[in-house]
């Protein structure tokens, strides 16, 4: 089989419970329960999911257990994530494939087995959305915060690899937002400077000219602070080629963040227009 779908994903914490999400994300909702639809229809064995809020310091990390279950209360907002519960199988075989295919590779990859690990809110928040009856496996990585934007780059290429290779049908999921310098006041935007920035990285994909957005990265990530340092991206781009076709499905700010919702697929249908550069980036 092959990866069937891959996509940036937002995971502002306001939108865990969708009671609760301000009207400026419920676009964000709506964007993710239509690609809930989609890897619905594609029915994949598993969810590799990359998140920013699992920052590993040396090692990149991949969650190996066979089941990941507990209750989540945010470190940074137990206000709004206190006590939610998830339930998700995982897949130790092919998590297994990806550790030792990263330790070929050279790179210093760690395979996690322990039942008390608990996952994030950059994992939890977006699955509660793409995957709501908790029936896919879920493969869960870290960003690693002594690894540079290239042995990123480089460790997506193996899991890239790796899953084109595997038997089973896969989705790849980048949770993190772009812009990341943030305020307090989840109305705000990032700076008129800072979302520029946003705005010439989202031409780049929305024009398949990936090679651009992650040549923009490192100084793109220091000056508008992106979530991770862009390593979720830069795994990302690991991941995908310019056969991907962007898809843009939703946006919004929280607290200085931009968080686009971008799906990629290889499924190419003849005729169908490509989003003009008006329909995304407000």
């Amino acid at each position: 089989m092959t990866i069937e779908l891959s996509m940036i994903t937002p995971h502002v914490p306001s939108i865990c419970h969708e009671d609760q999400a301000p009207d400026f994300q419920k676009g964000i909702v709506a964007g993710l329960k239509e690609v809930a639809k989609e890897i619905a229809q594609i029915g994949p064995d598993a969810i590799v999911l990359v998140s920013c809020h699992w920052p590993s310091t040396f090692a990149h990390y991949v969650d190996c257990y066979p089941v990941h279950k507990g209750f989540l209360t945010a470190q940074e907002a137990p206000d709004l994530i206190k006590d939610v519960p998830y339930f998700y199988p995982g897949d130790e075989d092919l998590a297994n494939e990806l550790v030792q295919a990263g330790k070929d590779a050279g790179l210093p990859i760690e395979g996690v087995y322990d039942e008390h690990f608990v996952w994030d809110y950059g994992t939890v928040v977006p699955l509660r959305y793409l995957v709501p009856n908790e029936d896919i496996p879920v493969i869960n990585l870290s960003v690693t915060l002594a690894a540079n934007l290239d042995e990123t780059y480089k460790w997506g290429q193996v899991i890239a690899k790796v899953l084109r290779e595997s038997d089973k049908k896969v989705v790849f999921v980048a949770s993190g937002a772009l812009a990341h310098n943030l305020v307090r006041g989840r109305h705000h935007m990032p700076t008129l400077a800072e979302h520029a920035m946003d705005k010439q990285f989202v031409d780049f994909v929305m024009n398949k000219d990936y090679r651009s957005a992650y040549d923009m990265l490192p100084q793109f990530s220091s000056m508008a602070k992106v979530e991770s340092g862009g390593r979720h991206l830069a795994m990302l781009f690991g991941i995908i080629d310019e056969d991907w076709k962007p898809v843009y499905y939703a946006d919004a700010q929280s607290s200085g963040s931009w968080n686009p919702l971008i799906t990629f697929t290889k499924t190419k249908v003849s005729g169908e227009q490509e989003n003009s550069k008006e329909e995304y980036v407000k």
